[in-house]
C-alpha cells in the first residue's frame, strides 16, 4: 500500500516508519501524502491506541528533499498542497502520537516531530531548524508548536541561529519527554508506547481537544467546553472501569472505549 513509509500494527501501536534511508528520510510529495493517509488510517482503527512515528536508518527525517525543488517551484503551493494537509492530519488526530527521533530531525523533519504529542530521543539525535541556511522561514507548523514549547525568545533563537539542539539540551528545553541510549532506543520506545496504550484512549483524545480549545476560548466559554468534555468522558467504558477498580482497590484494565 505504501512506497515511502512502512505501516505496522503491533500490540495496539501503529508504527509509521519513514522509509527513504538513503536520503535520510527526506520528504517528497508522495511521502507527505502517505504519512497523511497512514495517520488517518490509524485514527479510525479502534485497535490502535497509540501511534509512533520513526525513521528507518540513521535519521528521523532530514526535511524536504531539495533535489526535487527547482528555480520555478512555488514553495507556498508545496506547503498548501502537501505539508499543510499532512501536519493538519496530525493536529486533528485524537490518538496519542509519539515521535521516536533517532539521528537528525531537521527542517520539516523537526516540524513533524513538533507536531507529535511526545518526542523521545536517542542519545545521538538532534533537532535543527535548518530553514535559515537556505534563506527560508520554519514551516509545516514549526513555529506554531515551537513557541508554545519554548517561548518566543527561544523559538526565535533556535530559528535564526539554525544550530543543532542535541538530545540533552532538548530535554532541558522541554522539547523532548525522554532521552534513551542508542543501544536500547527501539526497546525503550516500545515500552513507553505500551505505557500509553494502557491508559484510557478516549480521555487522552479529550485532553488533547481541551488543550487546543484553551488556546482560543475565553475562560467562561472554556469552562462550558470542559464540562461538555467531562460528560463525554464520564460516559465511556473506561471511566466505569476506573471507578470500579478504585472501589475494588486494584489497577484498572482500560479498553480504550
Amino acid at each position: 500500500m505504501f512506497e515511502t513509509i512502512q505501516y505496522e500494527l503491533k500490540e495496539s501501536v501503529a508504527y509509521i516508519s519513514l522509509n527513504r534511508p538513503d536520503t535520510l528520510n527526506a520528504f517528497t510529495a508522495q511521502m507527505n501524502h502517505e504519512i497523511r493517509t497512514a495517520i488517518k488510517q490509524a485514527s479510525v482503527d479502534d485497535v490502535v491506541r497509540c501511534i509512533v512515528l520513526r525513521g528507518e536508518g540513521r535519521a528521523f527525517c532530514s526535511g524536504q528533499d531539495l533535489s526535487v525543488i527547482g528555480e520555478n517551484t512555488k514553495l507556498g503551493d508545496i506547503l498548501t498542497d502537501y505539508y499543510g494537509p499532512m501536519v493538519q492530519q496530525l493536529h486533528s488526530c485524537e490518538k496519542p502520537i509519539i515521535a521516536a527521533v533517532n539521528g537528525a530531525a531537521a527542517g520539516a523533519g523537526f516540524s513533524l516531530a513538533l507536531a507529535a504529542d511526545f518526542r523521545l530521543m536517542s542519545e545521538n539525535s538532534f533537532f535543527m531548524n535548518a530553514f535559515i541556511h537556505v534563506g527560508l522561514i520554519p514551516d509545516s507548523g514549526n513555529l506554531y508548536y515551537l513557541k508554545r514549547l519554548v517561548g518566543d525568545a527561544k523559538a526565535l533563537e533556535i530559528s535564526v541561529l539554525g544550530q543543532r539542539i542535541k538530545a540533552e539540551e532538548a530535554k532541558q528545553l522541554g522539547l523532548t519527554t525522554a532521552v534513551y541510549s542508542n543501544e536500547t532506543f527501539e526497546e525503550d520506545v516500545h515500552t513507553f508506547a505500551q505505557q500509553i496504550v494502557q491508559l484510557p484512549t478516549k480521555a487522552i483524545g479529550l485532553i488533547k481537544r481541551n488543550i487546543k480549545a484553551a488556546e482560543h476560548l475565553k475562560f467562561d466559554d472554556f469552562l462550558v467546553y470542559e464540562a461538555q468534555s467531562q460528560s463525554i468522558a464520564g460516559a465511556t467504558d473506561d471511566h466505569q472501569e476506573g471507578m470500579k477498580a478504585f472501589t475494588e482497590k486494584r489497577q484498572p484494565q482500560f479498553s480504550g472505549q
